[in-house]
This record gives structure tokens, C-alpha cells and sequence, in this order.
């Protein structure tokens, strides 16, 4: 149990940031997130502590659900030879599966541990700074139709001019990594900083007529929060999307530091062999795919996007894939990728690759479902695991 907390005014009155997660000797976990205003702190957060561990002892998972999805996931572990793999499931508010299959160190033979390894979740982090720039959009702090350097007045003017709603939606026409750049090995001490990898260089085409997946261009977009929010764009991170929505596991990949629980990375070489994937420092895109995080998280990530922590108009806008000026629909919004499974089921989510990691994260709205799958090895394949994962429970 984490607990923070923090006088919230000159009363004597508390906010209580409480996390309660139950871990059986299966690696079944069953976790709220609570926060709990009150003048008389011990009295009122004791209750409401135990009536949440009273509701959290109660078995979380039906049996026949469980059963199923472990039968997917593992069939699909065994034939993948992933090293490690985290696996997450929840339908109606409630995390009803949670499974960490092999190792998150294949060295030290540290298991996977659903609630606490962090692994890379690359280009899902774009989703997570999507919720930041919907948060100043709907405090009137960012127009997505402004120019970029309204916020990042040091970001030089291009053939064209360029908003946020392009860059967000990778139709501006700002470039992706080039030769071994994904590879970086530099320390970048800022976000600005970062941007002089491709800030000078033209854009690649006239923005609106085509689309081209470029993680430079959220580099971009993590230096307009920092200029709407007035804030460094990792603290922002943490107190605007982090903390409200309970991911309290999730943080930026500082190879300078110790990091509780992040795993090992890997890769496979020429033969096929399992081996530790190189070096790599991400502070240069930690919004375009810089974070760690756990399975766990994202499901909370995934939740508060459908229990209201933004307003109804504000996720439309994050959700609706933009249109190119052909009117063509690229399918991707700001950060978000939609689709429609085989079986009809509507989706809206991103996929995640990075050095020694790669990651399937799925919201299906309608039936109210998050999926979030990660693994730590680099290029992996997930194949149709989301989509068999649903599948299986919608039978039960």
C-alpha cells in the first residue's frame, strides 16, 4: 500500500492517495486506487481502508474467466519464446485478469510481476501525452489549430505552417528517425534540447496531403505542453496524468538512475537467439516513447479515459481520426489509433516498440474492455492475442 499524503488547505484536512493491491501466490492481482478527503484523517481513512480490502479480498476473477484467458495467454507465451511477457485484462471498472509469464531478467530469473515490472512501452507513450495536451485543450490553455511556435517560439517556421492537431496526428510532415538514430546513446538534459535532432531539417512533405508516422514529431508536442502548461513537461506528466489516474508505477526510462522493478531488455540476433538488446538512452522522445510502465498502469490509463477524466467533447477530439486534405481518413487522431476488430468490435489504442520492448494497449468502448499487453524484446510480434483475449471472454 502507497499512501501520500497531502494537506490540501490550511485546515487540518487531508487528501490520501491510497493504492491497495492483493497479489496471490498465482501472480493474480487484485487493485484500487482510492483518493480520500477528510478532517479527522485516522478515524475516516481506517474506514475506509478496511472497506476497501473487505471489497478487494473478495475473489476479483471468475474462475471461467480466468481460466480462459490464462489459456490464451499461455498457448500464445509458449509458442512465442518471449522472454518475459505482462498480460492485463479488465471488463466493467474491474481488473479481472493479471498474469506475468517468464522473466522480466532472464540472467537473475526475476519473474514478471504484472503490478511492478516497467517495461519500455515505446510509442504508447504518445497516448499517455495525449491525455496532457486534451487536459490544457480543455482548460482553454492550447488551440490545436495554432501554430506550433505560439508554444515553442524557438522552434524555426517552416515551408508551411504547422499546428499541433498536424503534428499530433503525424500529417505535418515532420520526419521520423533516420539511419541509427533510433539508437541514440546520448543524454539529453531537455525537451528543447531534443528537438535540435530535426528542428532545422524541411519537412518532408506539404502538411495535410499525406500521413507518415513520425515519433520526432511528439518530441515536438511534449515541448507545446511544456510552453501551454508553463511546466516541464515530466512534472506536468506526473501531476496531470499520472497521479490522477492512479498510475503510480509509471515513469520516464532515466538510464542515469535506479529504477525499481524495470526490467531487462532484449532482442533477438541473426540466428534467432534471445540476447540483451544494446544500449540505448530514450530522454530525447519521452513523449514519442520514453516511459515505463507496467500493465497495470495502463489498465488504470485506459479506465479513467472511460470514467471522465476528460470531458465527453475533449476524448471526440482525441479519438476522431483526422482526415487528409484529399479527405482520406489516416485512421489516427492525436495519439490514438482506431479500428474495428474481425468479429466488428470497435477499438481505439496504440501499439508500443522500443529497444528490448513492444506493447499492444486497447480500449473497446462499447463493451467496456482494456487490454494491455507488453514484453520485453525488441520488434515481437503479438499476433491476434488482443483480439483471441476478447474473444475468450466474450464467451464466457
Amino acid at each position: 500500500m502507497d499512501i501520500a499524503e497531502l494537506p490540501i488547505s490550511g485546515r487540518r484536512e487531508f487528501s490520501y492517495h491510497v493504492f491497495i493491491e492483493l497479489r496471490s501466490t498465482e501472480n493474480q492481482t487484485s487493485s484500487m486506487y482510492l483518493t480520500i478527503s477528510l478532517t479527522r484523517p485516522f478515524r475516516l481513512f481506517t474506514a475506509a481502508l478496511c472497506a476497501a480490502v473487505c471489497l478487494l479480498s473478495n475473489p476479483v476473477l471468475a474462475q471461467s474467466d480466468a481460466g480462459a484467458l490464462d489459456a490464451v495467454t499461455h498457448r500464445f507465451f509458449s509458442e512465442s519464446e518471449m522472454p518475459g511477457l505482462s498480460v492485463s485484462v479488465a471488463e466493467g471498472g474491474t481488473l479481472i485478469f493479471s498474469r506475468g509469464y517468464g522473466y522480466a531478467d532472464l540472467e537473475q530469473h526475476v519473474r514478471v510481476l504484472p503490478g511492478e515490472s516497467r517495461f519500455r512501452i515505446g510509442s504508447v507513450s504518445k497516448t499517455m501525452t495525449a491525455l496532457a495536451v486534451g487536459k490544457l485543450v480543455q482548460a482553454g490553455k492550447l488551440d490545436l489549430d495554432a501554430p506550433v511556435q505560439r508554444y515553442v517560439p524557438s522552434f524555426p517556421e517552416k515551408k508551411w505552417p504547422i499546428t499541433t492537431r498536424m503534428v499530433a496526428g503525424h500529417v505535418a510532415g515532420v520526419r521520423h528517425y533516420s539511419g541509427d538514430e533510433f539508437l541514440s546513446q546520448r543524454r539529453y538534459e531537455s525537451v528543447l534540447e531534443g528537438l535540435t535532432i530535426f528542428e532545422n531539417d524541411t519537412l518532408v512533405f506539404e502538411p495535410g496531403t499525406r500521413y507518415s508516422y513520425s515519433s520526432y514529431g511528439w518530441n515536438l508536442v511534449s515541448a507545446v505542453v511544456e510552453g501551454a502548461s508553463g511546466i516541464d513537461f515530466l512534472t506536468y506528466m506526473q501531476d496531470s496524468v499520472f497521479v490522477p489516474a492512479g498510475m503510480i508505477r509509471t515513469v520516464a526510462d532515466h538510464t542515469g538512475e535506479i529504477v525499481e522493478y524495470r526490467t531487462r531488455f532484449y532482442e533477438r540476433n541473426a540466428l534467432g537467439q534471445i540476447v540483451p538488446a544494446p544500449y540505448v538512452d530514450n530522454s530525447y522522445k519521452w513523449a514519442g516513447g520514453g516511459f515505463l510502465s507496467t500493465t497495470e498502469d495502463l489498465i488504470r490509463f485506459g479506465q479513467a479515459h472511460l470514467d471522465g477524466i476528460l470531458d465527453e467533447a475533449t476524448i471526440e477530439i482525441l479519438w476522431t481520426p483526422q482526415n487528409l486534405i484529399d479527405g482520406s481518413s489516416t485512421n489516427y487522431a492525436i495519439g490514438w489509433s482506431s479500428g474495428t476488430d474481425n468479429n466488428g468490435r470497435f477499438w481505439v489504442g496504440h501499439n508500443g516498440g522500443s529497444v528490448g520492448g513492444t506493447t499492444r494497449f486497447r480500449i473497446y468502448p462499447q463493451q467496456e474492455i482494456i487490454v494491455a499487453a507488453v514484453t520485453n524484446l525488441s520488434t515481437a510480434s503479438f499476433g491476434s492475442l488482443v483480439e483471441d483475449l476478447v474473444e475468450a471472454l466474450s464467451r464466457q
